[in-house]
């Protein structure tokens, strides 16, 4: 399955030839490739998937879809679908 991700652009730059930007998907800030929205400003919500921003939708749309994301989150951590992670701790 593929997963396109909502996420607002908070700045717009270019490296290595091709329109980038870096989007916060609500906290978390990670760049993308912009080249595919060639439109986009910065403060509009974009759809990324694997690395490239491939659509635009609005503010609404975008919260609706991180809702349901978190929805689907707290759902597998009420069914056992997320187990904690392992930590290796150094024996002695």
């Amino acid at each position: 399955m593929c997963l396109g991700v909502p996420g607002k652009i908070v700045e717009i730059y270019e490296k290595g030839g091709l329109k980038m930007g870096k989007v916060d998907f609500g906290g978390v800030v990670r760049e993308a490739c912009l080249e595919y929205v060639p439109e986009v400003e910065v403060g509009n919500y974009t759809v990324v998937h694997v690395g490239f921003a491939i659509s635009l939708l609005s503010e609404e749309d975008a919260q609706a879809s991180l809702e349901i994301l978190r929805e689907i989150v707290t759902l597998e951590d009420e069914l056992g679908l997320n187990p904690p992670p392992i930590v290796h701790r150094p024996t002695s």
